[in-house]
């Protein structure tokens, strides 16, 4: 059954990190900030969620770069009883999918938890401040396809962040599988 994500906590700090990249480099989070917002996505390899909007994600990252904001995806799932889900298996995902941002390893879920993260994808949306302005879907989806209109939800926010330092006062929750919590 699909989660989706609370309403936006206006003004939170983003909360440090430093996590192993698919490219094995120690990542933190002033690595990635950008100048005029960062992205922090949960994602995973093979939520249905996450393949149906991957390329979307691609896209509007690339976009958004050209306005000064960086974004980095993290896989916070359990990866011993989902195995595809594996550091393996997610540099392969980032590779066969030409990530133009870091996809970090939460092997222990702590950053997934201080984060509030709770399905696949969910999208932090940042200002130059580091302080959260946008928690919401990147498009909607009828039947795991996405609604191609116009650009997406995600794309006009963050283009409003960049621009304002404010995301916009209504945003559709994201959707998806829930993360894949370890049992401790």
């Amino acid at each position: 059954m699909p989660l989706k994500t609370p309403i936006c906590d206006f003004g939170q700090a983003a909360k440090s990190f430093e996590l192993k990249s698919t490219n094995n480099e120690m990542v933190k989070l002033n690595d990635i900030k950008g100048e005029n917002g960062t992205l922090v996505m949960f994602i995973c390899n093979h939520c249905p969620y996450v393949m149906a909007v991957i390329e979307d994600i691609i896209e509007d990252c690339k976009n958004l770069e050209e306005l000064g904001i960086k974004a980095v995806a993290i896989c916070s799932n359990d990866s011993i009883n989902y195995p595809e889900d594996s550091f393996d298996k997610m540099i392969e995902f980032h590779k066969n999918h030409n990530f133009n941002f870091p996809y970090l390893l939460d092997e222990t879920q702590m950053i997934a938890k201080n984060y509030g993260a709770v399905c696949t994808p969910d999208f932090f949306g940042y200002n130059k401040n580091l302080e959260l302005q946008y928690r919401g879907r990147i498009r909607e989806l009828k039947n795991l396809k996405p609604v191609k209109s116009d650009e997406s939800d995600l794309f006009r926010a963050m283009e409003l962040i960049s621009k304002t330092s404010s995301g916009p006062e209504q945003q559709s929750p994201s959707m998806g599988c829930g993360i894949k919590w370890l049992n401790n």
